[in-house]
């Protein structure tokens, strides 16, 4: 008689490996850059966004698979990509403080990769014009666009017109297109995410018209992120830049039934201790698993009714009906609800490759600072 073959998230040697730990899937991983791929119909316009991940052999992974384009939030990670040779990288943050010299001394340190940023005020705007006229340098800078989400960006509008003219009039500065990030877009129904997709870029492709009409070139939009990648996939004239579909998550299997990555990166746990007949206390506390999200911030295939009780810094206690079938020391495997901001929480990711833990690799770019 056959027996099950164990879940694919197993490790075989999980007594090797410590917990609370974060476990890297490289096959799963590769199929959905191979995915990612496929979607955006080539790597021509695909710009991955790397916060997820922070890692430099996933950049080289990347890169192996021809993508050549990154977009990144932090200067560590800036630095971490410009390391790996990535020739174009945008910078999706605004400049402001000494980031506006760290950023100069990136574009000094690593000539040979194309450095872009995203702007969305006047004030920064000359203060990154005039650090790098005095470096003699040119960088390229996106004006971001507010597309719905008010977070960053201006409406596009007759502000936003001459917010990109000060940009193209200022040493220092090529005015080099539109960021158009629609990040509050998330409607389960696809139809519905497209339609409040193509809304909230109507008035961006408005903005470009008006550019263009003043004289004021716009040879790049980069436009959305992972839910509305398929949507903006379909256009000619964007660059597409999804970021969590390398590792997914189950927040996004939840929310985005239509799109078809796999979970990549998982969190490893242990039952540390055994607090009444239908709990375990999991060693899996805000500093192991992100608590930004209300709970279920974690999904256990193993335990599908898996309640949690409480969370703290070290300890999370779920409740169970299973609770008997789990004494403590027994490993248990989790889905993050939100996996960029779980990455963060930890200093290395454990690489399953064939059922086995093997490399470790130092999330570097969960620091704030590198060498710049």
């Amino acid at each position: 008689m056959n027996s099950c073959p164990p879940p694919w998230y197993q490790i075989l040697d999980v007594e090797e490996v410590p917990s609370p730990a974060l476990l890297v899937y490289i096959a799963r991983v590769e199929e959905n850059i191979r995915r990612m791929i496929a979607l955006a119909g080539g790597v021509a316009r695909l710009r991955p966004h790397i916060k997820t991940h922070k890692l430099a052999e996933l950049i080289r992974l990347q890169q192996a698979h021809g993508i050549t384009k990154f977009k990144c939030a932090t200067i560590a990670e800036a630095e971490l990509a410009a390391d790996c040779g990535v020739a174009d990288l945008l910078l999706a943050y605004q400049p402001v403080g000494p980031n506006v010299e760290r950023l100069v001394q990136l574009a000094q340190k690593f000539p040979r990769t194309k450095f872009s940023a995203i702007v969305d005020d006047a004030g920064a705007i000359r203060a990154l014009a005039a650090a790098f006229a005095r470096a003699g340098l040119v960088i390229d800078v996106l004006l971001d666009l507010d597309c719905g989400q008010h977070r960053t960006g201006v409406v596009p509008d007759a502000n936003a017109v001459e917010l990109y003219r000060l940009i193209a009039n200022s040493p220092g500065l090529r005015a080099a297109g539109l960021q158009a990030y629609d990040g509050h877009i998330h409607d389960h129904d696809p139809v519905a995410r497209a339609v409040a997709c193509d809304n909230a870029f109507a008035p961006v492709e408005l903005l470009r018209d008006d550019l263009t009409r003043a004289g004021l070139p716009v040879p790049t939009i980069v436009a959305g992120g992972t839910p509305t990648f398929p949507m903006h996939a379909r256009r000619t004239d964007v660059e597409c830049s999804p970021g969590t579909c390398v590792f997914w998550d189950a927040g996004y299997t939840t929310k985005l039934p239509d799109l078809d990555f796999l979970p990549a990166a998982l969190v490893l746990t242990r039952v540390i201790s055994k607090p009444g007949s239908n709990r375990l206390c999991l060693d899996l506390g805000h500093k192991a698993i992100a608590a930004e999200n209300p709970h279920p911030r974690v999904q256990f295939p193993e335990l599908p009714d898996a309640k949690a009780i409480s969370h703290s810094e070290e300890h999370l206690v779920i409740e169970t009906a299973q609770a008997a079938n789990y004494a403590v020391g027994d490993a248990l495997y989790g889905i993050p609800w939100h996996i960029c901001p779980t990455v963060a929480l930890h200093s290395e990711a454990v690489v399953v490759k064939d059922g086995r833990a093997g490399e470790r690799w130092c999330i570097d770019a969960r620091a704030r600072r590198l060498t710049i």
